[in-house]
């Protein structure tokens, strides 16, 4: 391949710089469409009679499982394959995805296209970690992950807000259709811009004769990892709640203070955009300067972050009066942000080059399962089965309820810290 970087010229700092920000903007196009879907539940909703568990289901489970069982195989061709070829193809394909879904004739049309969006976002996140595992040095890897990460709330603040207007304006359909055609354009800047770079050139050379790790290498080294075990329903479980409140709390607003679509996606979009970036950047950096002075600082962070914005998030849901619930929910976003390049970064960490890929999407695999599956489902069942009770307010008992999953959360990543040091060290 004439596009590798050899082995004897590493990339340049801007270079690499101008890989990051193309990688940043590919993950924002993969949170557009999650957002997307969420601040235009009602009218998709409405058009095709459906209930709120189905909704839960079509923004959880449909995307979620294959997502998710896509996501091993993909890593492992992105692990043995070309890197920046993997993105492209999945970026063309899930944006495309997101384009038909405005053409859906039924529900059953729809859930399936919400299919071929999870498998095509399968190919995004798992190869670009490695990508940027190999462009950055380990002493700014969590910096650089920490960067690709404010394609979250970037994503989170586009999809909500011009997805709520354009909804607004031009109907559901119109607004699938804008949002998801730009991103075919972006893969092909992947492939034609972005270099492939040398398997593990900021680590160790692997010893010689070393074959490839299968999946099966990859899951026995990490299953081995006392930390990783830890981190598994750590992740887990504050991403099932986490997701299941993304995905709702526009329509909370909708239900319970009469927030019209267009408000309530302004409204959810530059709180949760500008928190968002403004935590997950600083998460980056405020890990990398604590794990230089003790590694399971990388860790412990998450913990403290998902304690620390859980009062507020509580605050938001239950003050009745509408503008005060929005002031507290940004401490609860800066706070409780903080989270993705940690867990992420120690990831990378804990496991040599040649199993980044498949090791990010094991990671991934379980907080997408639990977290973007079973949340927003379990959300929807909860509001549906409490509406007998609690009419339109059963969202927001339903959005309650599963916060109390962050404490166990917050629990298995503080007992992940308390081995990651020593396991970082023996593998290095």
């Amino acid at each position: 391949m004439d596009d590798v970087a050899p082995a004897a010229r590493a990339p340049t700092r801007a270079y690499s710089n101008y890989v990051l920000g193309v990688l940043v903007v590919v993950y924002v196009m993969n949170y557009v469409d999650r957002q997307l879907m969420s601040i235009l539940i009602e009218p998709i909703k409405a058009e095709f009679g459906a209930s709120d568990k189905l909704m839960g289901l079509l923004t959880g489970f449909a995307f979620a499982i294959f997502y998710t069982v896509a996501g091993i195989p993909v890593a492992r061709l992105a692990d043995v394959w070309v890197r920046r070829s993997v993105i492209a193809i999945g970026l063309a394909l899930w944006s495309g995805m997101t384009a038909l879904t405005g053409l859906s004739r039924s529900f059953t049309e729809l859930a399936l296209v919400r299919i071929g969006v999870g498998i095509g976002e399968a190919g995004g996140t798992p190869p670009s970690h490695a990508l940027i595992s190999d462009y950055f040095p380990p002493k700014r890897r969590a910096t650089a992950l920490g960067v690709f990460s404010l394609g979250v709330p970037l994503g989170t603040m586009l999809g909500y807000s011009v997805g709520g207007w354009l909804g607004e304006q031009y109907g559901w359909r119109a607004a699938f259709l804008w949002m998801g055609l730009p991103g075919i354009a972006l893969a092909v800047l992947v492939r034609l811009t972005v270099r492939e770079p040398r398997h593990g050139q900021f680590d160790p050379p692997r010893p010689a004769g070393a074959s490839q790790a299968t999946a099966r290498d990859v899951l026995r080294h990490m299953y081995g990892l006392r930390s990783f075990r830890w981190i598994v329903p750590g992740v887990s479980l504050a991403a099932f709640s986490g997701y299941g409140f993304a995905i709702w709390k526009p329509v909370f607003l909708m239900r319970v203070h009469d927030f019209s679509m267009a408000e309530a996606g302004l409204w959810i979009g530059l709180l949760s955009g500008a928190t968002g970036f403004l935590s997950t950047l600083v998460g980056g950096v405020v890990a990398d300067w604590l794990a230089r002075r003790d590694p399971a600082w990388a860790l412990r962070l998450r913990a403290f972050s998902i304690l620390g914005a859980l009062p507020f998030q509580l605050a938001f849901l239950l003050y009745p009066d509408p503008m005060i619930a929005l002031a507290l929910f940004i401490p609860g976003g800066l706070v409780g942000g903080m989270w993705p390049p940690p867990s992420y970064a120690a990831t990378q960490n804990l496991v040599p080059p040649h199993m980044r890929a498949l090791a990010s999407a094991i990671l991934l695999f379980f907080l997408n399962l639990i977290g973007l599956g079973a949340g927003p489902f379990a959300v929807g069942w909860l509001s549906d089965e409490l509406a007998p009770s609690f009419g339109a307010e059963s969202v927001r008992w339903a959005l309650v309820i599963p916060l109390a999953f962050n404490l166990v959360g917050a629990f298995a990543y503080w007992r992940a810290s308390k081995s990651y040091a020593a396991e970082l060290a023996a593998g290095r």
